[in-house]
C-alpha cells in the first residue's frame, strides 16, 4: 500500500491551446467493463480486462500497433498479473510481446482510489519524455508472465518518429476495468 492522490485537468485541446497551457498528453479513447466474476479477484482469462482494452482502442481509432508503452494495472499479485497478462496478450494479439509494460506500483505501492489519476498522470509524462519506466525489484521471473516487464531501469520508447501513444490500465475489486489510450501533449518536453 501506499499514499497519494493525483489530479488532471482535463479541457477541451482548443480551450487549452487558445490560453496557452502546457499539454502533457491527450486522451485518445477510453473504455470501462466489468467482469462480475468476483468480489475481490479478478477473471481467470482477463475477459473484462480484455473488452476494455479492445473497446478503448477502438474508441481511440487506432490499432495495437500503434501502442508504445503499458502502464499495468500491476499489482504483484499471482492472480492479477497473470489475468492481466492475458489480457494484454489478447487484446493486442502478437504486438503485445513488443509492447514495454511496467507498473508505477512496484515504485509507489498502491494508492487504491488514487492510483488511476497517478498513474495516468506518470504514463502521460513517461510518453512525453519518449521512456519506459521501469518495474522495480522485478527480480522472480514466472514463464506465464511473458512480456517485456522493463525491469529495473527505464528505457527509450521505440516510436520511430510517431507520437508516443499508450494505454494506463486500472483495475479494481469487483471487477471493475479501465483503460485509457493516451498520447504525448505537445508540452515543453514533448
Amino acid at each position: 500500500m501506499g499514499e497519494g492522490a493525483g489530479v488532471l485537468v482535463l479541457e477541451a485541446a482548443e480551450v487549452a491551446q487558445a490560453r496557452g497551457a502546457t499539454v502533457i498528453g491527450e486522451i485518445l479513447g477510453y473504455s470501462a467493463s466489468n467482469d462480475a466474476f468476483d468480489l475481490v479477484a479478478p477473471h481467470p482469462e482477463g475477459r473484462g480486462a480484455v473488452k476494455a482494452i479492445t473497446q478503448a482502442l477502438a474508441d481511440a481509432g487506432i490499432t495495437p500497433e500503434q501502442i508504445h508503452y503499458i502502464n499495468a494495472h500491476g499489482t504483484a499479485t499471482p492472480l492479477n498479473d497473470r489475468s492481466e497478462t492475458l489480457a494484454i496478450k489478447e487484446a493486442l494479439g502478437d504486438h503485445a510481446k513488443t509492447i514495454p509494460v511496467s507498473s508505477l506500483k512496484s515504485a509507489i505501492g498502491h494508492l487504491l482510489g488514487g492510483a488511476g489519476a497517478v498513474e495516468l498522470g506518470a504514463t502521460l509524462l513517461a510518453l512525453q519524455r519518449n521512456i519506459a519506466p521501469p518495474t522495480l525489484n522485478y527480480a522472480e521471473v514466472d514463464d506465464d508472465l511473458d512480456l517485456d516487464y522493463v525491469p529495473d531501469h527505464a528505457r527509450p520508447l521505440t516510436t520511430n518518429g510517431a507520437r508516443p501513444i499508450g494505454l494506463s490500465n486500472s483495475f479494481g475489486f469487483g471487477g471493475h476495468n479501465n483503460v485509457l489510450v493516451v498520447a504525448a501533449g505537445s508540452g515543453p518536453e514533448a
